[in-house]
């Protein structure tokens, strides 16, 4: 369930829509791991959430053995792993991630991922 709140300044009231308008803004997700349908095995799946001019969500869903290769992104991010277990290189450093594992990088960091079980990671990228 995904509840989309604003600041309006009505007292909260609710529109037609059943969007419940009020202060202060924000998205709130219940459960994230419901965002994410099954994961078919060989696949890597990803969703974007939420995106406005200063960050973009990104949720990934790996099938076990699946791996993202070593890339760079150009603006800061966040990563953490709401569920499974992954091996997560950062720069020259190899970690084992579990859920509640939380990571900043820098831009430009190199970084790759290796689900060793199924996992659920998101992808914060600050702009």
């Amino acid at each position: 369930m995904v509840d989309r709140r604003r600041r309006t300044g009505d007292g909260g009231r609710t529109m037609d829509d059943g969007e419940k308008l009020m202060s202060p803004s924000y998205t709130f997700f219940e459960d994230l791991l419901s965002q994410v349908p099954d994961i078919p095995s060989d696949s890597i799946l990803s969703r974007t959430i939420y995106q406005d001019d200063r960050l973009k969500a990104v949720l990934f869903g790996f099938a076990e053995g699946q791996e993202l290769s070593e890339h760079t992104a150009s603006q800061p991010a966040l990563l953490y792993f709401v569920q499974g277990e992954a091996r997560l290189t950062l720069g020259g450093d190899e970690k084992h991630v579990k859920p509640g594992a939380w990571v900043y990088m820098a831009p430009q960091l190199a970084h790759s991922v290796r689900a060793e079980t199924p996992v659920v990671v998101l992808l914060v990228l600050i702009r």
